[in-house]
């Protein structure tokens, strides 16, 4: 184990002591009650299993089978989550197989941000992980459960079932993936022809014709954002079957990976392993999902989810901790938008287990840790086969099946991952460099000032923003309006970046998890509407990003700059922000929600 490494997990373990003991007494005293079936009335009983059939009610009730419950994000607006539509039938044979029994406890929301970008509805979309998190308690209240299957992919829908189910921590989980579509257009010409577009180099009929040829069918995008990022993540966790992340939804292997998670639920609520998930969701678990993301120089969006995830299982991390631990971690992946390959070419090169076994192997990861494979994490490390024999794992070869795409750890993309963290006078960013040119690492120019996206889409279209500039856009925190990703403004950048102008972004938004190659200081913290230094920036003030020095500075006068009043969001803005398909309804989550830095919390 890297003595860094190491380190930084001893100091997150020592800043959580309070917090993590108080989860794990919590856990364990619901751990040790009886089953629900036994415990509960006679009245509560009936209610829960009244729609079963009349063999399987005896058998959960009178023998005492273990009752799975299924907590599903199906929906088909979803390609990634449509193939889910028949993995309750299947979780039901599987248990029925073993002796026991399962029900879909409850479905979550979840929505597409890929039909959301750019519209009111994304303004929504961080404030979905909690809804969700919501929701899935609201599925496994009905506590008559040893155990639970969840079937999420997307961008917050997995950490939405994640902290759910860590408030459930004294049951075991397995997550339950279902794979990405098949290759289409590549996410290269995808982006040629956004921007194109952004040029007006070609029409709405192309763009939406190149759009379809990229999201052509069921299973996630086969970018690495965030969707993808997450599936990287739940390896490193251990909470999938080993090695199930991208395999394709319509394969043979698939169905077989599903029916193995149904078993190694029922293994973990039978065996001498029982390891909840609470249990096993802890400090050093927490690491390595960070390690992981930031060898693969993962979506940025985790950086506020996982300081989410891991205070639901009372542990307590922060962007120093990421910044430090990616001086540390190798980059070892080049996945679009950090490299040409999409997460097939990933997977044929060797994919989630090559990286895994690579991080292993050069101490990057705890791997003493639990997981829910019995082989412990260096079953992370194979890949999975079918065969006659059934599913077996099988050792990956020790060189990369693409050295363009994955390499190893002794010869490594860049010595350091993907994410770094900004501070100075702007407050806190951070700023993904795994697909950012060398020498757009530090940008000096003046800021030009936006209050929404759309402001600087106007600005562009009309020819206004031909020269070197900081694009600061601001107003864009979980307070102000959600936090919606600002991936429409990643085409016009890009464009003038492509003209030779020295451009960045510097916002209190997210930019999506298929963000990259302009340099962008995002999730500023403490955001504008909370006061934060962004308020006080003025179209003309000269800001320096250092992505080098990790720095952000707005290059003015201390005297002047302290004296400078904030410029507040305009009455009509926060009015429209707050009204409209739904958003009324989350007020309360704006109005309570903490810092990017902090998790965007709404629960706390």
């Amino acid at each position: 184990m890297k003595t860094r490494i190491a380190d930084i997990t001893g100091r997150i373990r020592e800043r959580s002591a309070g917090t993590r003991r108080d989860y794990l007494d919590r856990i364990d005293a619901l751990a040790q009650r009886p089953a629900g079936s036994q415990r509960m009335g006679c009245a509560n009983v009936a209610h829960a299993f009244a729609a079963m059939p009349g063999d399987e009610r005896l058998r959960v009730v009178a023998e005492r089978a273990p009752n799975l419950a299924v907590v599903t994000a199906y929906n088909d607006m979803l390609s990634a989550h449509q193939p889910y539509e028949n993995y309750p039938a299947l979780i039901r044979d599987e248990a029925r197989r073993h002796g026991a029994t399962a029900q879909v406890a409850g479905g979550v929301p979840a929505m597409c941000d890929g039909v959301t970008q750019g519209l009111p509805g994304m303004e929504m979309s961080l404030f979905s992980r909690d809804t969700i998190a919501m929701a899935t308690a609201i599925a496994l209240t009905h506590d008559v459960f040893d155990g639970a299957l969840l079937l999420g992919i997307c961008d917050k829908i997995v950490p939405g079932l994640l902290i759910g189910a860590l408030h459930f921590g004294h049951l075991p989980c397995v997550f339950v993936p279902a794979g990405p579509m098949s290759s289409g257009l590549s996410n290269n010409d995808k982006a040629k022809v956004r921007e194109q577009h952004a040029q007006g180099l070609v029409g709405r009929d192309q763009l939406l014709q190149a759009e379809q040829a990229a999201y052509h069918g069921a299973g996630t995008c086969t970018f690495y954002g965030t969707a993808n990022s997450n599936q990287m993540l739940l390896e490193a966790m251990g909470l999938h079957v080993p090695g199930a992340a991208f395999v394709h939804p319509h394969a043979p292997l698939r169905e077989a990976l599903t029916r193995e998670a149904v078993r190694t639920v029922l293994g973990i609520t039978r065996a001498q392993r029982y390891t909840p998930i609470g249990r096993l969701v802890d400090e050093r678990v927490i690491v390595n999902a960070m390690v992981a993301l930031l060898a693969t120089g993962g979506s940025t969006n985790h950086l506020i989810h996982w300081v989410a995830v891991a205070r639901a299982a009372g542990i307590l991390i922060d962007w120093t901790d990421f910044s430090e631990l990616s001086a540390e971690v190798p980059l070892l992946a080049r996945v679009y938008p950090n490299g040409s390959a999409d997460v097939n070419q990933f997977q044929a090169a060797g994919g989630t287990g090559f990286v895994l076994r690579e991080l292993l192997d050069s101490g990057c990861l705890h791997p003493d840790v639990a997981t829910v494979a019995s082989g412990g994490l260096a079953a992370y490390g194979q890949v999975p086969r079918l065969s006659d024999d059934g599913l077996r794992w099988q050792t990956l070869p020790a060189e990369s099946g693409d050295s363009a795409v994955v390499r190893s750890a002794t010869a490594p993309f860049s010595p350091s991952g993907g994410l770094r963290l900004l501070t100075g006078n702007l407050g806190r960013s951070v700023i993904k460099v795994s697909a950012v040119p060398e020498d757009r690492h530090v940008v000096e120019a003046p800021a030009i000032v936006f209050e929404s996206q759309e402001a600087l889409q106007k600005a562009f279209k009309a020819g206004e923003l031909e020269r070197d500039f900081v694009a600061v856009v601001r107003f864009q925190g979980p307070r102000a309006n959600g936090m919606p990703e600002l991936h429409k403004l990643t085409p016009p950048l890009a464009v003038l970046q492509g003209k030779g102008f020295k451009v960045a972004l510097v916002t209190d938004g997210r930019m999506s998890g298929a963000s990259g190659k302009v340099p962008a200081a995002i999730h500023v913290s403490p955001e504008a509407l909370a006061g934060g230094p962004l308020a006080r920036v003025r179209t003309g003030d000269r800001i320096r990003l250092d992505a080098v020095q990790g720095q952000l500075d707005v290059l003015v006068d201390e005297a002047e700059w302290a004296a400078r009043s904030a410029q507040t969001l305009d009455a009509a803005q926060a009015v429209d922000n707050a009204h409209g398909l739904g958003r009324e309804l989350f007020g309360g989550m704006r109005r309570h929600v903490s810092s990017a830095e902090q998790g965007a919390i709404t629960w706390l």
